[in-house]
């Protein structure tokens, strides 16, 4: 039985390098989700009102996603360190429920993405037919325009019919150029054409869903599919301190 036992010490030492060194992979990807939950709710919060009328739960949830990897990340570390088989399944059982999680999610994105962009175009033309240029809707629709360069939703035509032109013309978050874009001339549908931006956002927006749909597929079921990984060291280890009765310093 001692020779059996000397034989196996490799691989576990192996198992137990490769078990730790994904839970450190795996502990860095909950920070990376946790910074994008806090990003996303402080910094993009304000753009979130013009893809959904509700408030989002996407940050909360990425935000605590991310916590809950941290300490589970730490966890499997724990766990391997000291060689115990039930926090070994506790962990594996953990990452196939992340991977069940990100599965779902990754498909329910792919086969709704065509949902989203109708709700997108539903909400921001709502926006830019009430805007006002103060509430925080209406800045968000001056973000989108300032960083993209486009104007309305379809084209700058769109503000023809909003609350806003007969008051303010096209809003100059539109402008080509800040320095020769009047007042006046957003309010002259003639001159506005030579002035603003020409392409729509909503046309910017839905061409780089379509157009980085395949590479965001590929990223999201990648890291899902690399939870089977840890779960399989995992189970592997955990059945070779079982089966040899191996107690790891």
């Amino acid at each position: 039985m001692a020779p059996r036992r000397f034989e196996t010490k490799p691989v576990i030492f192996c198992l137990k390098t490769l078990v730790l060194l994904y839970s450190f992979i795996f502990w860095v990807s909950g920070v990376v989700l946790l910074s994008v939950g806090l990003w996303w709710k402080f910094m993009l919060g304000p753009y979130m009102l013009l893809i959904s009328s509700a408030p989002s739960n996407a940050p909360y949830i990425l935000t605590g996603t991310g916590l809950a990897i941290i300490v589970f990340g730490l966890f499997g570390c724990f766990a391997t360190c000291r060689g115990r088989p039930w926090m070994l399944r506790v962990y594996a059982v953990f990452l196939s429920a992340v991977f069940m999680t990100e599965l779902i999610a990754g498909i329910s994105g792919f086969v709704f993405r065509h949902e989203i962009k109708g709700t997108f175009l539903t909400t921001y033309s709502e926006a830019v037919m009430t805007y006002d240029g103060r509430d925080d809707r209406s800045l968000a629709v001056d973000g989108v325009q300032r960083r993209l360069q486009c104007c309305g939703v379809y084209n700058y035509t769109s503000w023809f019919s909003s609350v806003y032109f007969p008051v303010g013309g096209v809003p100059s978050s539109c402008c080509i150029s800040y320095s020769d874009c009047s007042s006046a001339d957003l309010k002259n549908t003639t001159l506005a054409a030579r002035k603003v931006h020409k392409q729509g956002c909503y046309e910017l927006v839905t061409s780089f869903i379509e157009s980085n749909m395949g590479i965001i597929a590929g990223v999201t079921f990648g890291i899902a599919f690399s939870q089977l990984i840890g779960m399989s060291l995992a189970c592997c280890l955990s059945r070779f301190i079982n089966a040899n009765q191996y107690e790891m310093v």
